[in-house]
């Protein structure tokens, strides 16, 4: 699967069906994020569709990963992979001391993921997702 990755754009949006991915993010939401000075979103294509987009949030030295959304029927083919090597690139251009981010502790394919690029578990926040359901904190340190 040939996957092109690109900065989002508003424009971007549109094309979306946020039903098609898991339930997290509104357009509204998303827009606030791209219209960020702080923040660094893309999506992934293939054959002109969106399938994936992921954002980062930059505090200081420090990233933090937002989301990492795949399309439902994509998945299990590298999407997620792609968009997390870029996030962690982009982190490194801008001198970020760490990448980190929030995980359901149910989510064992995204938690194996990002054990495979080093991440590591350093913490857990209780009721993170829904008030119900918790959380692993991630982190990734570049040296």
């Amino acid at each position: 699967m040939e996957i092109s990755l690109e900065k989002m754009k508003i424009e971007d949006l549109e094309l979306i069906d946020l039903k098609n991915f898991d339930d997290f993010w509104t357009e509204s939401i998303l827009k606030d994020e791209i219209l960020s000075d702080s923040s660094y979103y893309i999506v992934a294509r293939f054959q002109n569709e969106i399938i994936g987009f992921a954002g980062l949030k930059f505090l200081l030295d420090e990233a933090h990963i937002t989301n990492i959304a795949t399309r439902i029927d994509k998945r299990k083919n590298g999407v997620g992979s792609k968009l997390l090597e870029s996030l962690i690139n982009r982190a490194k251009e801008e001198a970020s001391v760490l990448i980190t981010l929030e995980v359901n502790t149910e989510n064992l394919p995204a938690i194996n993921l990002y054990k495979k690029y080093g991440f590591e578990i350093l913490g857990v926040r209780k009721k993170y997702y829904d008030n119900k359901f918790d959380a692993y904190i991630m982190t990734k340190y570049f040296n």
